[in-house]
């Protein structure tokens, strides 16, 4: 069978596997919360005008106090935030003298000018041309950071900056809008309405009437997207997902599953057996775990499954839900 078609197969069967009907988000998950956080003293509120269509774009952002050029941490909020939510992040990286930005790009993924949109993606690219202006950066030394609608984000960022960004770090990510939305609509979630909005530039959809706009929803699918292979030749990606996300969680670790294989068939087709089976992806789906893998560890954590294509990509399946591991997220640097 075609390997595309098995894992289109796969997919539409994972919806049926990981499909628990008692789960249905009435509040936000922790991952994903909305409410607006009083930010630490010392990281500044600044405006960030977009360089696409000049609206302004808030960001909380903060210089390193070491001497000399400092690493950028560019963190990403997750899908229903903007830049004033929680980031875990932000204490760490001032504890280690990181230069840090909490970008906004448009703000929650519920809307048209969201969502991978080329505004959004601008607007990521933006705040890093500002840390860069205002602060000391190691150019050499930039690296993006996400989880869950913030992993999408970062995935995002690998397709499309324009900048030498040294790692990228994406958490239980979604890659293919078109698939969530129905993985979201089976589970009876908010996130389907919310890819249904954020795909049709005017609707008047309510929470139980929506429909998705396919063509939107693959356009700002980094699954869909041209991999930049000649630009990303100095970067690192590395992506996590938590073996009982899908099931406890909103993201079926499909999504990250089948970009990593995309990015393999792109990157260095002749590599095939750096590709994850399908056969290893079923048991992963079935099992929750991999009998006889890896047992090594993620911090505390035990890893499940790990494939890397050379020094460019790699995927952790860790045991945990939708969630990052901020201790964790940072080692890369």
């Amino acid at each position: 069978m075609n390997y595309r078609i098995m894992i289109k197969y796969l997919l539409f069967t994972g919806c049926i596997l990981l499909y628990n009907p008692s789960f249905s988000q009435k509040t936000d998950p922790k991952w994903d919360e909305t409410k607006t956080e009083k930010w630490p003293e010392g990281f500044l509120e600044v405006e960030i005008k977009s360089s696409l269509d000049g609206k302004n774009q808030k960001a909380y952002f903060q210089k390193s106090q070491k001497a000399g050029k400092q690493p950028l941490v560019v963190s990403l909020h997750t899908w229903s935030g903007d830049y004033t939510q929680k980031d875990t992040l932000a204490l760490v990286c001032r504890s280690k003298g990181y230069h840090y930005i909490h970008p906004n790009f448009r703000g929650p993924n519920t809307n048209f000018e969201a969502c991978g949109s080329a505004a959004a993606i601008q607007d990521i690219d933006d705040a890093i041309d500002f840390a860069i202006r205002e602060a000391k950066v190691d150019l050499n030394n930039i690296h993006v950071i996400g989880a869950s609608g913030g992993g999408y984000a970062t995935l995002l960022a690998y397709m499309n900056s324009k900048h030498q960004i040294k790692t990228f770090s994406s958490w239980v990510p979604i890659s293919n809008l078109e698939e969530w939305y129905y993985q979201s609509k089976t589970r009876g979630n908010k996130y389907a309405f919310h890819i249904a909005k954020a795909t049709h530039e005017q609707h008047n959809f309510t929470p139980d009437k929506f429909e998705l706009n396919k063509k939107e929803a693959r356009k700002r699918s980094p699954f869909f997207m041209e991999t930049p292979i000649k630009k990303r030749e100095n970067s690192q990606l590395h992506i996590y997902a938590g073996v009982h996300d899908g099931y406890t969680g909103s993201v079926p670790i499909t999504q990250s599953l089948q970009f990593y294989n995309k990015l393999v068939m792109d990157i260095a087709p002749a590599s095939q057996h750096e590709l994850i089976p399908l056969e290893d992806i079923i048991v992963l789906l079935a099992n929750r775990s991999y009998p006889g893998g890896l047992k090594g560890k993620l911090g505390n954590r035990q890893i499940h499954y790990q494939k890397q294509l050379k020094d460019s990509v790699s995927i952790t399946i860790f045991e945990g839900g939708h969630e990052m591991l901020p201790y964790i997220a940072l080692d890369h640097l």
